[in-house]
């Protein structure tokens, strides 16, 4: 990842918009501040959330709050608690975002 000509910026997420995207099971309140080729965003996952597609983009992932499940399309699993960090590669390994009791989550691309 390059960062370059970002200005020094500062921004509140209470203050940005929020999109709703709807899961395979549940959903997921998305706000998303983009800067040239990064994109920040902050998701909240609900109760019971399953996506309803792999992805192969590469992301940098904190968990704010809660807990996320990374499902992996070779059946493994990583558990992430408040506090825990996740990073995989572009087209690594396809990857999947579940939550039981939801999660707040800070996601880097």
């Amino acid at each position: 990842m390059n960062i370059e000509n970002i200005d020094p910026t500062t921004f509140n997420w209470d203050n940005i918009n929020t999109e709703k995207a709807n899961g395979e099971l549940g959903y997921a309140i998305i706000k998303t501040q983009e800067f040239d080729i990064i994109k920040i965003r902050q998701v909240e996952y609900s109760k019971n959330y399953l996506a309803d597609h792999w992805c192969d983009k590469g992301h940098i992932l904190f968990v704010t709050s809660g807990q996320l499940i990374i499902e992996h399309r070779n059946n493994t699993e990583v558990t992430l608690n408040s506090g825990s960090a996740y990073v995989v590669g572009d087209n690594t390994m396809a990857h999947k975002a579940k939550s039981v009791n939801g999660a707040l989550v800070l996601i880097i691309d």
